[in-house]
């Protein structure tokens, strides 16, 4: 496949295709060293920037290598990911024209509650995160579940001042 790393709209660099793909083609695998999700655990906490990408069992962590990793994330993607036989396949998830820059949904999980991974997408319906729509519920939640007990404690301690 005919693959080209160079400047992106979206974020730094992307991978263009140079040549049409067909729908469901398998244009890329995802690979790198293969980690504990344990490992990873701060392994890039001085850097707004990882190529990490979960497998399916929850513990393995492929640390991005090669030109898969700089497939940008858009709200509106024209490929998607699935793990087949034990590797990260990127898939042509419909008709790719030569020149257009290969995309996919990144669906980021697992975020602390507040933390932030805009995306630029600037598609109409961009949800403004790379962050799924699951994981930004349970964000949601946790974030108004803090909210709900530090307003439980304000009222304890008036209350205990109060009284005092």
């Amino acid at each position: 496949m005919a693959l080209i790393v160079k400047s992106s709209a979206l974020h730094g660099a992307g991978v263009y295709t140079t040549a049409p793909v067909k729908k469901g083609a398998h244009v890329l695998e995802y690979t790198g060293p293969r980690l504990t999700s344990k490992a990873c655990e701060g392994m890039y906490s001085d850097t707004e920037v990882t190529y990490l990408f979960a497998m399916d069992d929850g513990d393995t962590i492929i640390d991005g290598f090669g030109i898969a990793a700089f497939v940008n994330h858009t709200c509106d993607p024209n490929c998607e990911t699935d793990q087949i036989d034990n590797r990260i396949w990127i898939i042509a998830a419909r008709d790719i024209e030569a020149g257009e820059e290969l995309t996919y949904d990144y669906n980021l999980f697992d975020g602390d509650p507040g933390e932030k991974a805009p995306c630029y997408c600037g598609l109409k319906g961009c949800r403004e995160t790379m962050f799924s729509t699951e994981e930004v519920a349970r964000q949601k939640k946790i974030l108004r579940q803090r909210k709900k007990r530090r307003a439980a404690a304000r009222l304890r301690r008036q209350k205990a001042r109060n009284s005092a």
